[in-house]
């Protein structure tokens, strides 16, 4: 078997997105196999994706949450494939030659790993949800011109493909058990070893845009788990991560306490200016770094 599709399924209805993935493996005799792990999902969501069990090669049920990185990782105890295909489970399939797509490139170039990337519909949503829509078109929809600049910091792990011996070499750091950065210290741990990331043109489209509330909770999440690394002197004044490099610039010109003090301020408004949907996202990136350098104060 070359490719193995790895979905991990949290709360989410994965039916649209196997039902497309398994059609293009059946019409394309493709040499690939679908693997669902669920990570505790609640009971409706597991009894609408058990209609699917027919549908895919391995179907595991977890008993309890592990985790974005922790449950990647497990995928290797369920596969003997060369490669595997790791997809979020609130992806859909834009492409009628998605899968064919990476297989042709597969076995062309033996990667070590491919980038697909990832877009969301133009159309913009809602007031309600214009915070993550406007953060989809504006950091994360890069067309692969844009993201073969820097290979290492525009990949994501929404939709990528790894040899599964690299993947056994540079598993997903599972201190990370919040939303936010596995993609970015897995990418800096490929780099540092030498291990190329290619970018082709195979996005997957991600159409469950959260409302402003989500994101902004994710947000949270993302800089908690930043503070994480921080403290454990995973990442240092060299990281490529924009918002690491902020707070050690803070750090190095005293000015920590002065920005914590602003924060504290200015923090109720600027909550309200990013609920509204509308604020540019640099009041988003200042939201982030006052969590973060809260989180890194308190430990």
């Amino acid at each position: 078997m070359i490719l193995s599709i790895c979905i991990p399924v949290y709360n989410f209805d994965v039916n649209d997105l196997v039902n497309a993935v398994n059609d293009q493996i059946v019409s394309g005799q493709l040499d690939a196999e679908i693997i669902l792990i669920d990570d505790a999902s609640t009971k409706n969501f597991v009894e609408k994706n058990m209609l699917l069990e027919s549908k895919v090669n391995r179907f595991i049920f977890l008993p309890e949450n592990i985790g974005r990185s922790k449950i990647r990782n497990l995928f290797l105890k369920y596969t003997q494939s060369d490669y595997l295909l790791f997809l979020d489970c609130d992806g859909k399939v834009s492409s009628p030659h998605f899968i064919q797509n990476y297989l042709d490139f597969i076995n062309a170039k033996h990667p070590d790993v491919i980038y697909g990337g990832r877009k969301v519909e133009e159309l913009k949503p809602g007031r309600e949800y214009g915070l993550r829509w406007k953060f989809a078109v504006e950091r994360e929809n890069l067309n692969v011109e844009e993201r073969i600049k820097f290979p290492y910091l525009h990949f994501q792990t929404n939709n990528f493909v790894v040899k599964k011996t690299v993947l056994e070499a540079h598993p997903f750091d599972e201190s990370i058990t919040q939303y936010g950065y596995e993609d970015l210290i897995f990418a800096k741990d490929l780099f540092k070893s030498g291990v190329k990331i290619d970018h082709i043109e195979n996005p997957i489209v991600n159409d469950d845009v959260e409302t402003n509330h989500v994101f902004l909770d994710k947000a949270d999440q993302s800089a908690r788990s930043l503070a994480q690394l921080i403290r454990a002197k995973s990442l240092d004044t060299n990281s490529e991560i924009k918002l690491a490099k902020a707070y050690f610039s803070l750090k190095d010109s005293h000015l920590l306490f002065p920005f914590r003090t602003l924060y504290n301020i200015v923090k109720p408004v600027l909550f309200r200016a990013l609920l509204s949907g509308y604020a540019p996202l640099r009041l988003l990136d200042f939201y982030k770094l006052g969590q973060m350098a809260g989180y890194i104060r308190k430990n």
